[in-house]
């Protein structure tokens, strides 16, 4: 009778442990089912804000680049535009040795800072529309590459090349040469020689800028925006600064080269990454 009541015991304790694995299991399931769920609706709602953003930052550029082009003498007519081979509308128009008098588009200060506004205002607006819980974040970025990214380091840079074209010719003057004539090895290498220092200037003032850039825009950020994370800088804030690069080449060479033409012509698209990065933000991010 005993053993009788130990085994009942025993196989009613199976059942319970039975029962009880089995809540368990179900219950494990739903919470991973319900977890995985979660994270593909995020990874398809921060997809959608990602893609939607890029569009609407590109287009932002886009109207600020026709208004350029407008402003500076090309024709934004249907017809001719129509009618204009690709190689030749106004942002793909590329330097020709042979053909020094081609018009080609500038892009200097004023038009990078007008590119970055229309990036900037593009990427907020696509952000409101599809992600309009997080404009706080939203504004701060916009802060943060308009002013720290965009304004103060282009300020820096342009200051210091404007200083430094004034005393351009005496420092190229103190510069060492190696002496030869034919040698066009050796004539590129003096042509380097005589621009390091503008390569240096122009490096050191886009460093000192987007360092500067940074620490003003944190602090406004704290005082203004009760934001007390320190923005760090990322590799994507040196993006509105390919012009630099092309001033370094152009130092070396004619502003209307093709190497420095081309490298011009993607300044527009570099500058789409401002307002990518605003749209894009969102708290605790």
């Amino acid at each position: 009778m005993g053993f009788c009541y130990i085994e009942s015991k025993g196989v009613d304790k199976m059942k319970i442990n039975s029962i009880n694995n089995f809540s368990n299991n179900n219950q494990t399931f739903f919470n991973h089912n319900k977890s995985s769920g979660e994270k593909s609706t995020s990874k398809n709602e921060s997809s959608v804000l990602k893609t939607g953003v890029l569009i609407s930052s590109a287009i932002g550029s886009g109207i600020a680049l026709a208004a350029i082009a407008k402003r500076q003498g090309f024709s934004l007519s249907p017809k001719k535009i129509k009618n204009t081979p690709i190689k030749d509308f106004a942002i793909f128009r590329i330097g020709d040795k042979n053909n020094p008098q081609k018009k080609l588009m500038e892009i200097e200060e004023k038009e990078i800072l007008t590119l970055a506004a229309g990036s900037i205002l593009g990427g907020l607006a696509g952000g409101a529309a599809i992600d309009s819980k997080n404009m706080k974040a939203k504004y701060r970025e916009a802060l943060t590459q308009a002013v720290g990214n965009v304004l103060i380091p282009v300020g820096f840079v342009g200051t210091v090349s404007r200083i430094y074209k004034h005393y351009e010719q005496a420092i190229q003057n103190i510069m060492p040469q190696i002496k030869s004539e034919k040698n066009v090895f050796i004539k590129n290498v003096n042509k380097l020689l005589k621009n390091i220092p503008a390569i240096g200037l122009t490096t050191s003032a886009l460093i000192a800028g987007i360092y500067t850039g940074s620490k003003t825009t944190n602090y406004i950020n704290e005082k203004f925006f009760g934001q007390k994370h320190e923005r760090k800088i990322k590799s994507t804030d040196f993006a509105p600064h390919v012009d630099d690069l092309c001033l370094a080449v152009t130092l070396m060479g004619s502003k209307n080269s093709p190497i420095a033409s081309t490298i011009t012509r993607t300044v527009p698209l570099f500058l789409t990454v401002p307002g990518y990065q605003v749209g894009k933000a969102q708290e605790n991010c």
